[in-house]
């Protein structure tokens, strides 16, 4: 395991982990030091929690809560995986009103309203934005914590050859998300009909394998629109979108506010709209 640490100032702390384990890897009991939100920018991983396995793909966020013991494990996946991390203080976690059950998640699925800051934040992170990677911090807690608050969250739940089949394939769509993937496409990959297929996916990651497509779209557009200067059309066929209308409404679901505005947010030019759908704060 690398570990990087970006950014350590009094609220937070951002630290950069990429992990080559496979499963050959021991798996080990570990502990949070402290109140966190990691964001799975890449690759997959299981993480053990009270009592729960939850399997994190790209796009996942997993929370620890200070003191809970984990275990982080490869076992049917060797691929690795990257995250991004932010450390809260217990002042920075109080202030956003999330309920210590929040941070007891163990792992969200891939929410796409979450998701975009996501990105943007892994933007910042990579010098290609001019905002502060603690504001963004704040700003991807805060908008985890206002997503799940009062939402029934599905609970994972599979076999081992359940977990195996739908991270192999969660891989698979990410991989071709720019093509053109229905479920008669996915299920075939994983060897499955598509009733069972649509089941077992649903029901080890907590979302549909047509809302992982999308939402793995959406990933890899909110990061065109914070690094490149492709036009907002180029990007939607670009990421797999065959309808910029549809895109469009998308994104802004996603996002509180249209791809335009949130390029120009990324970049620092209209701050105000940040701080007033996405939570950034100065």
């Amino acid at each position: 395991m690398q570990v990087r640490i970006l950014l350590q100032t009094e609220h937070v702390t951002v630290r950069d982990y990429r992990c080559d384990a496979g499963p050959e890897a021991k798996p080990f009991a570990e502990q949070h030091v402290g109140t966190s939100v990691s964001y799975v920018r890449r690759g997959s991983f299981g993480y053990r929690y009270r009592g729960r396995m939850h399997d994190l793909v790209a796009g996942s966020v997993l929370t620890g809560h200070a003191g809970d013991e984990f275990t982080c494990t490869h076992d049917h996946h060797a691929c690795g995986d990257e995250c991004l991390s932010f450390h809260l203080s217990p002042a920075l976690a109080d202030s956003l009103n999330g309920k210590a059950d929040i941070w007891r998640n163990g792992a969200l699925p891939p929410l796409a309203e979450v998701m975009v800051l996501g990105e943007l934040a892994q933007a910042v992170a990579d010098g290609n934005s001019d905002l502060g990677l603690d504001e963004v911090g704040h700003a991807f807690a805060a908008r985890l914590v206002a997503t799940v608050s009062g939402r029934d969250l599905p609970s994972p739940d599979g076999t081992v050859r359940d977990r195996h089949r739908a991270v192999e394939t969660a891989l698979w769509i990410d991989a071709h998300a720019d093509q053109e993937i229905d479920l008669a496409a996915a299920a075939n990959e994983a060897g499955l009909s598509q009733f069972h297929y649509l089941r077992v996916f649903t029901k080890v990651l907590g979302v549909t394998p047509h809302q992982y497509l999308v939402r793995a779209r959406l990933r890899r557009a909110a990061r065109l629109l914070a690094e490149s200067e492709q036009s907002v059309t180029d990007i939607a066929y670009e990421v797999g979108f065959a309808d910029l209308s549809n895109f469009m409404r998308s994104f802004r679901r996603a996002a509180g506010v249209t791809p335009r505005d949130f390029r120009q947010g990324a970049r620092g030019k209209n701050r105000k709209i940040l701080q007033e759908r996405l939570a950034l704060t100065a």
